[in-house]
């Protein structure tokens, strides 16, 4: 054998020398003649009863261990070597396809899967067919729609967000909320896309329920960290939601009947295999049901509101589709009382508006295009009039009339374009581009009366404030070995707005590593901005949050998030276990200042009312599933930590956030127990909230008392523990099927905490007034029943 160095030496004749490169560029794998050739499959992988595109769909050839997955709105790219291949094309809740070829040219092929309504296709996985151990992707969870609508629901009316919420590492802001608190954020940190089209608020009925029908709905993927670099614009999480596309091939119809709302959603081919559409609407019918019980002289009340989907796809040619879709909801609270002297009456609504115009196309059989216009709008108004009936000093009838209206509103134009590349099976690219022009109203007042005073201003404080909001992208999904994968990014994000300008360089990587057949192990890190706040005076999803943008005063959060984590699958793939520990540090968080509100806030001095600070949160979340078989569920364990600090609160010192919550469980489990029969159950336990109490009071002369506040979010609420059952009978009609569904809220009639209310009062034996903490709960034991058709 010839010593290394001699080896060495040999190269310094210039002979050898060209000889070895020579030999290096014969063998080399980028040279031409010592390549395979190579070829390229691409298409669609759609539903074949109804034409719609699935989502997340695995495309995979055995023999050589290669695959992909559709995008969102179903396209694939794959290249193998030039041989006989057979390509598994497999999904949730269908039947798996073979195909076999012999390839030796490019091929455009499309794939039609048949739908198996069998229940041991319904499960959560960590990225749909992509295996939970082989995906970069961690902190990412996708929840299948018929998941959602077999588990227990509040008054029957399925949630999308009350699932999520039974999810590690995701909170609810209390009794019946659809807030998420994810990871120690805010719910204004989480980017709510439906369509791609950001949601600025998505609660109902004062957050307890959300804005999303499911019977609209495709698909549903939120994640909590190591954020892909196509994302932007938030700190905590990314909740990306799909609407279905309409049945391209037949007219079908959903409708449900529950206790307080009622719904229908209805789909079909405008031309067969060319265009469809889908229209759902739900409505709330309290108010309806309590009016025949209230008259004008006690005064009448009401609430309601309304859901409207819609969309519209149109394929142009087999390389360009469009999509039209949109959303519209609004709440409604409203009330009137009547004399023979007042009338007063008073609104408080606020809804959201969405649109948005798609264009994909299929630029070459390696290279997809989707451009994307969009536009948002949310807005809150409150509204009083008073109209008087008098006699003056001669005795004739007179009116005057008072109205005042505040309201606010942000509203967003978009484009966007997203580029999905796949050069090769190694390499999955994706880039693009996005500008968004926000244009913020905090505050608008407006007073109307009939005899106004002498120099009176009857339209007053009318505020707007624009701000242009773009980033860039581009990041690589890399299969560097068999068991090294790295999905690396970088976003460049810019904010301008008062002739300021700001801009964010936000690094984003994750990583697996396969550590043996069954385990592998996971680690992400990720840089977020966020250009605009939400000011909110409490937990509780009220219209009354202002949504407003980093100023010159004022600048955008920033958060940088780092986890780590391992998974493991048993039985054949059937259970999946994930663990994962994060990090997260954030900075330039605002909050209204002490004894600060959104009263009065008006043109731009709500800069004056808030104070910036910083924020920590950590914790480790333990995540098993059953995802096979009659019986299917999961259960979901959070340790965690979440903390604040601003200059100008709690007298500088750390303090635990509102929902700093040290431990959170859920159970859900899902049995089949007939053909047509499936019941569930839910358990939920988390530690209480924390709140902040006055410690001490104090009097002062005889009326003025002076509390002492003490530590911020010092105390605790009881724990909040829940049982929630359900069972799903369904029913084969000639014309379609029924499903009867009851379930019962709070099993076992817990008393939950919803706030706390100090009660005073008089001991009569001591002669000294007393005070104490009562809790309010809000929910007790609530049975409920819903009748569903499809036809």
């Amino acid at each position: 054998m010839i010593p290394f160095f001699t080896r060495l030496h040999l190269f310094r004749k210039p002979g050898n020398l060209l000889a070895f490169a020579c030999l290096f560029l014969l063998l080399s794998p980028g040279a031409a003649w010592a390549q395979q050739a190579k070829f390229t499959i691409n298409g669609f992988v759609r539903d074949k009863q109804t034409g719609e595109n699935l989502i997340g769909v695995g495309i995979f050839n055995p023999k050589t261990g290669q695959g992909t997955t559709t995008n969102n709105y179903g396209f694939y790219s794959i290249t193998l070597p030039q041989d006989s291949i057979s390509l598994i094309v497999s999904y949730l809740g269908y039947e798996r396809l073979s195909f076999n070829i012999f390839l030796n040219r490019d091929l455009e092929q499309n794939f039609n899967l048949t739908a198996n309504n069998e229940l041991k296709t319904v499960e959560i996985v960590g990225t749909k067919e992509e295996k939970i151990r082989e995906s970069t992707r961690m902190s990412t969870i996708s929840v299948p729609i018929a998941q959602i609508k077999t588990l227990p629901a509040l008054f029957g009316e399925v949630d999308v967000l009350k699932t999520l919420q039974l999810l590690p590492g995701v909170q609810s802001g209390g009794e019946g909320s659809t807030g998420l608190y994810v990871r120690g954020g805010s719910p204004d940190q989480n980017l709510i896309l439906l369509d791609g089209t950001p949601v600025y608020n998505a609660s109902h009925l004062f957050g307890f329920f959300s804005v999303f029908n499911a019977d609209a709905l495709n698909n549903v993927e939120l994640i909590k960290g190591g954020f892909p670099a196509r994302y932007g614009g938030r700190l905590s999480s990314v909740l990306d939601i799909n609407m279905k596309e309409g049945n391209m091939k037949e007219f079908q119809g959903e409708a449900s009947v529950g206790i307080i709302a009622s719904k229908v959603t209805l789909e079909g081919p405008i031309k067969e295999d060319k265009a469809s559409f889908i229209v759902s609407a739900r409505r709330t019918y309290i108010d309806i049901l309590a009016r025949p019980f209230m008259n004008k002289e006690n005064g009448v009340f009401g609430y309601y509101f309304y859901d409207l989907n819609g969309k519209v796809n149109y394929k142009i040619s087999q390389r360009d589709r469009l999509y039209l879709s949109a959303y519209t909801g609004y709440d409604k609270f409203y009330g009137q009382f009547d004399d023979s002297e007042l009338e007063d009456k008073m609104h408080v609504g606020w809804g959201n508006l969405t649109s948005a115009l798609r264009w994909n196309r299929i630029i070459n059989n390696k290279l997809f295009a989707n451009t994307h216009l969009t536009y948002t709008k949310y807005q809150f108004d409150i509204g009083n009039e008073q109209t008087t009936q008098f006699r003056n000093d001669r005795g004739e009838l007179e009116t005057e009339k008072f109205s005042l209206n505040y309201f606010s509103n942000i509203r967003d134009f978009s484009l966007k374009t997203d580029f999905d590349y796949t050069p090769s099976t190694n390499h999955y690219i994706r880039f693009g581009a996005q500008y968004i022009k926000h244009s913020f109203k905090p505050g608008a007042l407006q007073i109307e009366e009939s005899n106004p005073e002498p120099g009176a201003a009857n339209n007053n404080f009318f505020s707007q404030t624009l701000g242009h909001e773009s980033g860039v992208y581009v990041e690589d999904d890399i299969k560097i070995t068999d068991l090294l994968k790295v999905n690396a990014g970088l976003r460049l994000a810019g904010f301008y707005v008062d002739k300021k300008l700001y801009h964010s360089l936000e690094p984003r990587v994750s990583a697996r590593f396969i550590l043996n057949e069954n385990w592998s192990a996971k680690a992400s890190y990720a840089r977020t901005s966020q250009f605009i706040h939400l000011l909110t005076n409490s937990g509780i999803d009220l219209p009354t949050d202002l949504w407003v943008p980093a100023t010159g005063k004022v600048r955008p959060q920033l958060a940088d998030q780092v986890a780590l984590g391992v998974t493991r699958t048993l039985f054949d793939e059937a259970v999946e276990v994930s663990i994962e520990s994060y990090y997260k540090a954030m900075n330039h968080l605002i909050e209204y200042s002490e004894g600060a509100d959104f009263l009065g806030t008006t043109d731009n001095n709500w800069q004056d009312k808030v104070t910036s600070g910083e924020g920590w949160s950590y914790g480790t979340e333990f995540f098993v599933q059953k995802k096979l078989g009659k019986t299917t569920g999961w259960v979901g364990y959070t340790l965690a930590w979440a903390n604040r600090k601003f200059p100008e609160l709690n007298g500088g010192e750390m303090y635990p956030y509102k929902y700093d919550r040290r431990h959170d469980i859920s159970i859900v489990v899902s049995h089949q127990l007939k053909d047509n029969i499936t019941v569930s159950g839910t358990w939920v336990y988390g530690t209480g909230n924390a709140v902040t109490l006055a410690e001490a009071r104090y009097g002062i002369g005889s009326y003025n008392t002076i509390e002492d506040i003490g530590s911020r979010n010092k105390f605790r609420m009881a724990p909040y523990h829940r049982l929630d059952l359900s069972l799903n009978q369904t029913k084969k009609k000639k014309w379609g099927e029924t499903v009867n569904s009851f379930s019962i809220y709070n099993a076992y009639n817990r008393k939950n905490p919803y706030f706390l209310r100090l009660e005073e009062g008089y001991d009569t034996g001591n002669g000294r007034p007393t005070a104490v903490f009562k809790q309010i709960s809000l929910f007790p034991i609530l049975p409920s029943f819903s009748k569903s058709f499809k036809f």
